[in-house]
């Protein structure tokens, strides 16, 4: 039959046909990215195999081995399960199913019979399905290199313990030169009327014909690499599909008490991922050692210590320090051990009897976590998740304009364990975070004996660092960091005195800056409410009067009425029309002016670095499907303040009553339903 859906496919710089395989590649090993209900695949096995009548498989057919950076991985199923599974299947292609598209129509030629390579793997669901557990969903994807296609046969297994083709849900991908550099890339299904959509390993077939053909039709000719490996690539993905879900449907409580004013939903399956993560590396490490004993840990910088608290509950032992403490600690009751004390790097904070150091976001102290795991035992391990970029002594100064400022800090982070003796590896994780790559040294490049030698060395590279940003400050040079240090840093490192991180006690760099007990608050939150309220009301009557009455209409009660929008203007444009001692204040907090309007959300709409007049006909109402605890904080606040256009626009509001979610007077105003809570506590 004919292809479902076409897409063309115009290749100027020459990646076709291999940019389709490995298109290919990322849909049978990742098919997360594309389709979001899924945690990823397992494959099982793959190899070679020649299709004739009688089914044969070819000798080279085997059970997958992938070498990978962290050693070989070997896959569950064997060759001559496989070999079984490949006969089953091509006994089920019999003359009879002549609408199966080639080369699985069976073989009636003269000609040598083609070679093709078989993929099984193992869909894995994001999500546990309600109702019974579901049996896994597999795939044998069969690939025809020569013409160009690839084949997804879907398995199921039957009574007698065999596996069957579900021949209703047959799919294949083509892809077929046209002429010059045009290509076309094509979805078919033998059968569509009885395509089975179960929403999940298999969504429907226009899903199929509209989304996947053209993200495979983009990936194909997409030849820019990723600075980043692959989301989990040291660990098993369907280990942690299932960890995780057994974790979430364990912790997801912790969304509905959250004491924090962070987003309970980000934070606590953030945690949940990375204590997943965790787990299954640590327990794939006390396989390899032949551990028994469940390993330790100290989480440095621990914030609201939820990792913490999960990593204690599943059997490991340890602690979290951060230099303040949260709201949240006192929920989670003596089995969860966290401390609230400043750590200075130096020989007062190092920890001889704890196998691992966790650095989570860990700020100032992300660089020195792979020192400290250096000096604190040969046989202590680090993990470090680096979010906010700094170096030893404060802030990350980049040195590299080659490389984006993550990438470059995340190489920085990577350097510091290698100097440290460490074999560092890295992977991205699952989190809802933009900064998602972890660094991991688990094994020292360097036998016991040579200790001594490496702490020489982690002391010459931290004064280098330090004497390169003197010279960068006093000098105003940019010093070329190479991947150990140059003959400029080692020239400026004679500025800094060789006794001066040695000596001054047992803190390593006297100039460390720890972050602050009490959190300053610098984003306009803390600033007087007559000043904000100044400066709002400034900021709006300049956009009302920047335009001649520009307006728009709008239907109340079948009358039309007209309400001044203003105009729109620049950040540049507002801050000029503001007094110097206003701005010079505002530049204090982090943002400025910027900051401080958005904070004003009621008011105004700050988009793409232009002010407007906020407008809440043009608010789209906010969705049933809204996670519980934002419907629930939105309805707490509702009409709890006071309504800014009901009181100082000169057309009032562009709501009515009933409509605005701000009270217009006081006669509506509501007690909020937190100072409720708070006045029950007490």
């Amino acid at each position: 039959m004919g292809p479902v859906r076409t897409v063309s496919v115009r290749d100027g710089g020459a990646a076709l046909p291999h940019g389709f395989w490995a298109a290919v590649r990322v849909w049978l090993e990742k098919p997360q990215v594309a389709n979001r209900r899924l945690c990823g695949s397992a494959i099982e096995a793959e190899g070679t195999v020649a299709f004739g009548e009688g089914g044969e498989e070819s000798s080279s057919f085997a059970a997958v081995r992938r070498s990978e950076e962290q050693g070989e991985r070997v896959a569950s199923a064997g060759a001559a399960e496989l070999g079984r599974l490949w006969r089953e299947v091509c006994a089920q292609l019999s003359p009879g199913h002549g609408h199966l598209p080639p080369p699985l129509t069976p073989w009636a030629g003269s000609d040598p019979l083609p070679e093709l390579r078989a993929v099984l793997r193992t869909l894995l669901p994001r999500a546990r399905p309600a109702g019974p557990p579901a049996p896994p969903v597999k795939e044998l994807a069969v690939q025809d290199v020569y013409n160009g296609t690839v084949t997804f046969l879907p398995l199921e297994e039957n009574s007698e313990g065999k596996y069957e083709i579900k021949k209703c849900n047959i799919y294949q991908i083509q892809l077929l030169y046209i002429k010059d550099d045009e290509w076309s890339v094509s979805v078919v299904a033998p059968f569509p009327e009885d395509w089975f959509s179960d929403g999940i390993a298999y969504p429907k077939l226009a899903w199929l014909e509209n989304e996947l053909l053209s993200k495979l039709a983009k990936w194909s000719v997409e030849q820019k690499p990723s600075e980043f490996k692959s989301t989990l690539s040291l660990i098993s993905v369907a280990k942690y599909s299932k960890v995780y879900q057994d974790l979430k449907e364990k912790y997801k409580e912790m969304v509905k008490v959250w004491p924090e004013v962070t987003d309970p939903e980000k934070f606590v399956y953030e945690d949940v991922a990375i204590a997943t993560y965790l787990l299954i590396l640590w327990e794939e490490e006390r396989k390899e050692k032949g551990l028994t004993k469940k390993q330790s840990f100290v989480d440095l910088g621990c914030g609201n210590g939820l990792l913490v608290h999960i990593l204690n509950n599943e059997g490991h032992s340890g602690r979290g320090i951060d230099v303040r403490r949260r709201k949240i600690w006192d929920m989670y009751g003596p089995g969860t051990h966290l401390e609230e004390s400043t750590i200075m790097p130096g020989d007062t904070h190092l920890f001889p009897d704890t196998d691992w150091l966790i650095g989570n976001h860990s700020d100032e102290l992300t660089p020195w976590i792979p020192v400290i795991a250096a000096r604190s035992s040969y046989s202590c391990r680090y993990f470090v998740l680096p979010c906010c970029f700094f170096d030893f002594y404060g802030k990350y100064s980049r040195r590299q304009s080659q490389k984006t400022q993550y990438r470059e800090y995340l190489d920085f982070v990577a350097q510091v364990g290698f100097v440290c003796g460490f074999n560092v590896e890295e992977d991205c994780l699952r989190i809802p975070s933009t900064k998602r790559v972890s660094l991991i040294g688990k094994s020292r490049t360097y036998p016991p004996a040579e200790h001594a030698l490496i702490d020489k060395q982690i002391t010459q590279y931290i004064n280098n660092r330090q004497a390169c940003a003197v010279v960068m400050c006093n000098r105003k040079v940019a010093c070329n960091h190479k991947d150990h240090s140059d003959d400029m840093c080692k020239e400026a490192s004679s500025e800094v005195s060789e006794n001066e991180t040695e000596t001054a006690g047992t803190i390593w760099m006297p100039g460390f800056q720890p972050r602050e007990k009490v959190e300053q608050i610098r984003n306009c939150a803390s600033l007087p409410r007559d000043f904000v309220d100044d400066v709002v009301l400034s900021v709006a009557n300049l956009l009302l009067n920047a335009t001649s009455q520009k307006s728009c209409s709008d239907m109340h009660d079948g009358n039309t009425n007209t309400w001044n929008q203003g105009e729109s203007l620049s950040l540049k444009e507002v801050a000029e029309h503001l007094h110097q001692e206003t701005l010079k204040r505002l530049k204090n907090e982090y943002g400025g002016l910027q900051t401080l309007l958005k904070n004003n959300h009621q008011v105004f709409e700050v988009l793409n670095g232009r002010v407007h007049i906020r407008d809440w006909r043009k608010e789209k109402p906010s969705r049933k499907t809204k996670p519980e605890v934002k419907r629930r904080l939105s309805a707490e606040a509702f009409k709890t303040r006071l309504c800014w256009f009901f009181i100082h626009h000169p057309d009032g509001c562009s709501l009515p009553s009933e409509s605005c979610p701000y009270a217009h007077g006081t006669e509506e105003l509501r007690q909020s339903q937190k100072i409720k809570k708070k006045k029950h506590i007490q």
